[in-house]
């Protein structure tokens, strides 16, 4: 699949706003409008582009607790345990990593008791072996 130097302006134009009218996304990339919506279709066909989401806001999600729960899984049990924390309301992401744990999740809530509650889940659920959780003070840096 071939991305063009227009194609990554097009997403990094869509990353700052995916709500962006299709002929403001032409006139900032410098083609047509017909051209940049050609260009869209078909990074979205490509499966390029496989969505549109929310960006939250600085103030909500300041007024979150979040967490990153490291996590030890026992073997041959990662598609239950990955499943099973899924279905945790407060993981925004789950991420496979290398190293001495298996999985990082990704947990926001609104409270500590909340968060707490959250994070036993996740240790209670068969096949977590373990999980060490770092609360997020602030984030320095965000792109």
């Amino acid at each position: 699949m071939e991305i063009t130097s227009k194609d990554r302006q097009l997403i990094a134009l869509l990353g700052e706003n995916a709500r962006v009218p299709v002929a403001t996304l032409a006139k900032r990339l410098g083609v047509s409008r017909t051209t940049a919506q050609a260009r869209l279709e078909r990074l979205e066909r490509l499966g390029v582009i496989t969505g549109y989401g929310v960006r939250l806001s600085e103030a909500y999600v300041s007024g979150l607790v979040r967490a990153h729960v490291l996590v030890t899984i026992a073997p041959k049990s990662l598609a239950q345990v990955t499943a099973a924390i899924g279905r945790v309301e407060a993981v925004t992401a789950l991420h496979s990593v290398s190293g001495a744990f298996d999985l990082i999740a990704m947990v926001a809530s609104p409270s500590i008791a909340e968060l707490d509650r959250r994070i036993d889940e996740i240790g209670s659920i068969d096949g977590v072996e373990r999980t060490q959780s770092s609360i997020i003070l602030s984030t320095r840096i965000a792109r």
